[in-house]
């Protein structure tokens, strides 16, 4: 037999205020059309003053605990992956072993910007097959308007907030591409890209957060190509080709990007699942609040076969292939 890391719970939370395009036509040189024909989003969502990162993604893992039908304590490890933690330390991770109630295991942080998800999810699949864990609460969780500078309409438009979080459980599988659970993953990065998307700020440069900023016409051309490449080597070391893919879960950074990833892997747009109008990019959460979703719709289905892929600040990039 084989151990696989089985998906056994599903969950996200959204904050209560919802921000339509409209919204930024009152302070910025920009228009609903405008946002919506560059980027496909029409509103996002936005924390409240008093919600953090680990607020969100608290309430998402609640979620997530409710559909597996388990309690806090049947987890091993909370892995979250963020690039807007409550505070510098500790972890969100251990801050929301807290808040749900959670009072054995471990847990940890991972950054990887926009890939966090995806490199979360790798390593949760890691500790389950080395036996270090039998249960991992994987979440992705962000609250980039606090670090958006509202004059820049060419990226403060983009960005939400909001938290996804799944749940990773060891199973006995056949070996064989039948199996449910994380099949293969593929991870990438190269720090030559630095200067695509980062944050102007942080603790050993200027003391504070900083804010975002993107080159994004640059950073486009670098997505489709390498989203694509790494959806391609994933399905690859498993023996899968673009026709055996139920859906692609991407990253919800633009609908440009995503049209034309699912473009070049010769996969409709019917068989991809696409939330960014109503979320906008939220980072780390987006593929599983798009999981989510997903699921909530009846559209992803138990021996599905989904291919999550996406890309961010680094850059890193990465893609995990995934039977429901």
């Amino acid at each position: 037999m084989t151990t696989r890391a089985v998906v056994k719970g599903v969950g996200h939370y959204l904050p209560e205020r919802v921000v339509p395009n409209a919204e930024f036509e009152k302070t910025l040189d920009t228009s609903d059309e405008w946002i919506r024909t560059r980027s496909g989003i029409e509103r996002r969502h936005f924390a409240a003053d008093d919600q953090t990162t680990s607020d969100l993604a608290s309430l998402a893992a609640n979620a997530a605990l409710k559909d597996a039908n388990l309690e806090a304590d049947d987890i091993d490890a909370v892995v979250v992956a963020t690039s807007t933690p409550d505070l510098t330390f500790p972890s969100v991770a251990t801050m929301v072993q807290q808040k749900i109630g959670m009072t054995r295991g471990f847990g940890f942080d991972v950054q990887a910007v926009c890939a966090g998800f995806v490199y979360a999810l790798t390593n949760a699949n890691a500790l389950i097959l080395s036996g270090q864990a039998n249960r991992v609460l994987v979440i992705g969780a962000e609250t980039f308007s606090r670090i958006m500078d509202w004059t820049d309409r060419a990226t403060c438009v983009l960005f939400g907030d909001g938290a996804g979080a799944l749940i990773l459980e060891a199973q006995d599988g056949t070996g064989d591409n039948a199996d449910r659970g994380v099949l293969s993953a593929d991870l990438n990065s190269d720090g030559r890209y630095k200067d695509m998307l980062f944050v102007d700020g942080g603790v050993s440069t200027t003391g504070d957060s900083g804010k975002l900023r993107m080159q994004g016409n640059a950073l486009f051309r670098q997505a489709v190509e390498k989203l694509t490449s790494t959806a391609h080597t994933a399905l690859t070391k498993v023996g899968f080709t673009d026709d055996d893919v139920d859906w692609i879960v991407p990253h919800q950074a633009n609908i440009r990007i995503i049209q034309g990833t699912a473009k070049k892997l010769g996969v409709p747009m019917d068989r991809v699942i696409v939330t960014v109008q109503d979320h906008g990019n939220t980072s780390a959460a987006s593929i599983p609040l798009a999981l989510s979703t997903g699921v909530a719709e009846g559209r992803i289905k138990r021996g599905d076969l989904l291919v999550t892929e996406a890309i961010g600040g680094g850059l890193a990039w990465g893609a995990v292939v995934i039977r429901w």
